[in-house]
């Protein structure tokens, strides 16, 4: 008897294993509508509709339907990637000295 317990606790791991792996990275569709893209972005959909309202996001129309692709929204993000490098707002406007 001490097999069978032995076997299906190794089973049991086998099975856990393979549910840990496969739900940890969900499959992202290439085409998404609103409601997938908040939970890609991990962002509300408000936040979404208020992107699309002021063209700070790549989106398609279709009737009265938004649509992304998830390739101009990844290009879209890495265009987005804010760097240390930028130049601090005292030299953009001016210093004191100038006027």
């Amino acid at each position: 008897m001490e097999n069978k317990k032995t076997d299906f606790s190794q089973m049991k791991v086998s099975q856990s294993n393979k549910e840990s792996t496969s739900s940890s990275e969900p499959k992202v569709p290439e085409i998404m509508d609103v409601r997938q893209l908040a939970q890609y972005l991990k962002i509300g959909k408000s936040k979404i509709y208020n992107l699309i309202r002021h063209k700070k996001i790549p989106a398609s129309r279709i009737g009265r339907q938004y649509r992304f692709s998830k390739e101009v929204i990844d290009h879209w993000l890495k265009e987005k990637i804010i760097t240390s490098g930028q130049e601090p707002q005292a030299t953009l406007f001016g210093t004191k000295e100038e006027k």
